[in-house]
This record gives structure tokens, C-alpha cells and sequence, in this order.
């Protein structure tokens, strides 16, 4: 009698009667049943949070690598970060300082002046502090041609300090309108706006300015605006 007849002539109210070959096949079967749900339940689960490892791992050994090469190359940051601040502080020293402002807007009129530029108005404002330079914006108002104005800018650029000059608000038209003179040549142009120069601070300015904005020991916290 083959397997197969022994399986459909199986009783089974009479588990214990059943042919020795038969009963090791499904004891195996249970046995296999019972090993592939602990490693669907278990041990699949265990092998995700292995992989999941395993990439943190990588990740992590990377983020060491990276780090290590910084502290082994941390001396020659810090030179270089060294090397930069200085170089921007010497560009910094090559901006007028604040005892020059005053030659400075006067070496600017003269500039325009030689140029052969009518200046009808250049009134400096008040100073706007920064982090590590001032700004000093100036109104102006100044008749001449183009080839006036492009020697102005050649004069201000031969200047013996570095001047920036920043255009803000800035208009160039030609001249005929209000506020224009008369029996002005062809090809007069009126440049009216506000530009901007600058400076650099001094130690103490810029020690001032850094002071301010940390914040106060046992400052009271600003009271909050009552609404309309």
C-alpha cells in the first residue's frame, strides 16, 4: 500500500493507529508550520530592525569619518578662518574711517566740481550703524552730461581712500524739467536720488554695537501690547 492510499485511509478518530510513515510527515509538517510563523512573527521582524541597524551603522560610521577628517584638519581651519578675518579686516581699514567722513563728503563735492558738474544739492543724513561698518546715506541733486558724470566717477575712484558709492532710488533724466536752469547746453541730465557711502568702525564702536545686542542680565521682559 503506497503513501498516498495510507493518507486517504486515514481514521481520524484513531490518531494512535495511524501508519508510523504517516505520522512523521505531519509531525514534520507541524514542526515546519510551526518554525516558518516564529520566523514570519519573529524572526522577520528581528532581520528589519537588523537591516535598519546596519544602515544607521553606515550612516554613523560616515558622520565619524567626516568628523575625524574636520579634527584632523582643525588646525588648518582655524588658520584659515584666522587668515580671513584678517584680510577682512584690512579691507575694512581701506574704507575711510570716521574722522575722515568729514574730507570725505568734501572730497566728493570737489570731485563733482572738477568734473564740471553743478551740484544744486547733496545733504548727508544721519549714520545707520551695522555690525562692522557704517552706512551714511546722502541726498543729492546734480546737473551735467554724460561724459561730466563719468569723469565724477572716475574722480571719486582716484580718490586716496576707497569710497563706495551705493545707488538707491537713483533716477538720471534729461534736464528741462522743474528745479532745471536755463539756457542749459544739449544733452544736460539732472541725476537725483540718495546714495550711500561707507565706513569702517573703530574698536570701540564695534565693541559697543556687539554689546548691545546681547542680552541683559536681569533685564524685565518688555510688556506685551495691549490690543485697540
Amino acid at each position: 500500500m503506497s503513501f498516498l492510499d495510507d493518507l486517504r485511509n486515514l481514521d481520524r478518530n484513531n490518531i494512535g493507529g495511524w501508519p508510523t510513515g504517516v505520522k512523521a510527515f505531519f509531525a514534520i509538517l507541524i514542526i515546519a508550520l510551526i518554525l516558518f510563523f516564529g520566523w514570519y512573527f519573529k524572526i522577520s521582524a528581528q532581520q528589519e530592525e537588523l537591516e535598519t541597524a546596519r544602515h544607521q551603522e553606515l550612516s554613523l560610521k560616515k558622520d565619524f569619518a567626516d568628523k575625524q577628517a574636520k579634527v584632523v584638519n582643525l588646525d588648518a581651519y582655524r588658520k584659515q578662518l584666522a587668515d580671513m578675518q584678517e584680510m577682512l579686516q584690512t579691507m575694512l581699514r581701506q574704507l575711510p574711517s570716521k574722522t575722515e567722513m568729514p574730507e570725505l563728503l568734501n572730497n566728493i563735492t570737489q570731485a563733482a566740481l572738477s568734473a564740471g558738474i553743478e551740484t544744486q544739492l547733496f545733504q548727508p543724513g544721519g549714520e545707520i550703524m551695522k555690525d562692522f561698518y557704517a552706512e551714511k546715506p546722502i541726498q543729492l541733486r546734480m546737473l551735467g552730461n554724460y561724459h561730466q558724470f563719468g569723469t565724477f566717477i572716475s574722480n571719486v575712484a582716484s580718490l586716496p581712500r576707497v569710497v563706495i558709492l551705493t545707488m538707491h532710488d537713483v533716477s538720471l533724466k534729461p534736464a528741462g524739467g522743474p528745479g532745471a536752469k536755463s539756457g542749459n547746453a544739449a544733452g544736460q541730465l539732472i541725476l537725483e536720488g540718495t546714495v550711500k557711502t561707507y565706513r569702517y568702525l573703530d574698536d570701540e564702536e564695534a565693541a559697543a554695537i556687539q554689546a548691545a545686542k546681547r542680552p541683559q542680565k536681569g533685564a524685565a521682559p518688555a510688556p506685551a501690547k495691549k490690543g485697540a
